[in-house]
């Protein structure tokens, strides 16, 4: 049977209760006696099963305790001095946990005094309920995805109220992320921006998601947050620039960005000795917007000892080599690389460790890549809130499987001559 229900979490933790009371595994005599009998999965795990019977015996036993211990006197005995509160039979009600449904009896006092820790009133969820919840919702499951997950694998049918109460619970965290404290340095900082629809009164419209990711000086990457606005401008870069210096970061050493006009204008108002890194990759992608495709491979080809110059002036060489090869055919490439010039050659000046990193955005662009492989689904968004949050969540993902993969000892050195006395 199907059952309904609303309410807050059920924290797990029972009044005197020590998890450090418990013996330190379970023997194995016991596990075979509770054995007994259950041989199939449904018997272990199903509607009534062995895992539902036993929860619903435990928190009883639980609440029993909690009962003693408030009255101050065990089941079968009366009250100290013969009066006073005492038992007053049950009342049942249905807790949802991760393994379904438990219908289990509450204790009672007489004089209503009594507040169970373990399941507390007007409460019908365990701990870990909301989390699967939050968890669906993360990896970009709609809310009748949900309802019906949870209604398939739980027989618990759960209203589209109470899953919005849950995963806006999400946004107190985005809150307290967004206004977290940042280091004093960062030798690299990623911007970017990627479109998300939002529903707004009765059309659909873009809103631009600004992200920002920081590399510290251990080589671990961070995202420092979220802002949303109409469309991507260098003004608005300004805002959120000046939001993280002021969150503490006092320096970065690189910026890497793709070519929106006026942002390296906007980076120097807030960081002045910060580098300014045009991606590469959005330069070679521009250039070959020039170049029908029968050329494509060629000039690909002839660009690439541009950014794989040993130096600066060896670079400026290729450049001009390129262009006594193109300029008559295709006068737009070189003369796009010249203009961009002051902010293509910052990353020649590091050892080819970095400059696999700060060459391109592609460490922010695979972010948004996984961004948009959780909002996919939604296709657009009722509110800005409920993209902040869904995003947000896909970045905390995102972020457990984030390794330190470059080579940073190396990197490390490189930054520290760069930055000198700039440093902490």
């Amino acid at each position: 049977m199907t059952e309904h229900f609303s309410g807050e979490t059920i924290p797990v933790v029972a009044a005197g209760f020590d998890p450090d009371d418990l013996p330190p595994e379970l023997s194995d005599e016991l596990i075979d006696e509770l054995l007994a009998g259950a041989r199939t999965p449904e018997e272990l795990t199903g509607p009534d099963g062995l895992l539902q019977r036993l929860t619903k015996r435990l928190v009883e036993r639980a609440m029993e305790a909690e009962l003693t211990d408030h009255l101050g006197y065990p089941r079968g005995q009366a009250p100290p001095g013969g009066t006073g509160n005492a038992r007053n039979g049950f009342s049942e009600k249905t807790v949802h946990t991760e393994h379904g449904s438990v219908r289990i009896e509450q204790p009672r006092d007489r004089a209503g005094s009594f507040e169970p820790q373990i399941v507390p009133r007007h409460q019908r969820r365990f701990h870990g309920f909301d989390e699967k919840i939050i968890a669906m919702y993360a990896r970009g499951m709609s809310v009748r995805d949900i309802q019906a997950h949870l209604r398939e694998l739980y027989e618990v049918e759960v209203g589209h109220d109470l899953i919005s109460r849950v995963t806006d619970a999400v946004l107190d965290d985005v809150r307290e992320w967004q206004a977290r404290p940042l280091e004093d340095v960062y030798p690299i900082l990623f911007l970017d921006a990627l479109i998300v629809k939002v529903r707004d009164g009765g059309a659909v419209r873009n809103l631009a998601c600004y992200v920002a990711i920081g590399v510290n000086l251990d080589g671990e990457r961070d995202v420092l947050g979220l802002w949303f606005q109409r469309s991507e401008g260098a003004k608005f870069w300004l805002a959120v620039l000046t939001e993280l210096k002021q969150r503490g970061v006092r320096d970065v050493l690189i910026c890497c960005v793709d070519g929106l006009n006026g942002f390296p204008e906007a980076i120097e108002a807030v960081f002045p000795q910060a580098w300014v890194q045009t991606c590469i990759v959005h330069l070679i992608r521009q250039s070959l917007r020039f170049v029908p495709d029968k050329h494509r491979r060629i000039v690909a080809k002839e660009l690439k000892p541009i950014y794989t110059a040993v130096d600066a002036d060896a670079a400026a060489e290729a450049l001009t080599a390129f262009e006594a090869e193109w300029s008559e055919r295709y006068p737009m490439i070189g003369k796009t690389w010249r203009e961009a010039w002051e902010h293509v050659i910052p990353f020649l000046a590091f050892p080819p460790q970095v400059r696999r990193v700060v060459y391109t955005t592609n460490t922010i662009e695979a972010l948004h890549r996984q961004i948009r492989k959780t909002i996919k689904t939604r296709g657009r968004f009722p509110t800005e809130e409920a993209a902040r949050k869904l995003i947000y969540l896909s970045i905390t993902n995102a972020e457990k499987s984030w390794r330190q993969t470059y080579h940073w000892s190396a990197a490390l050195l490189s930054f520290k001559i760069h930055l000198g006395d700039r440093l902490p």
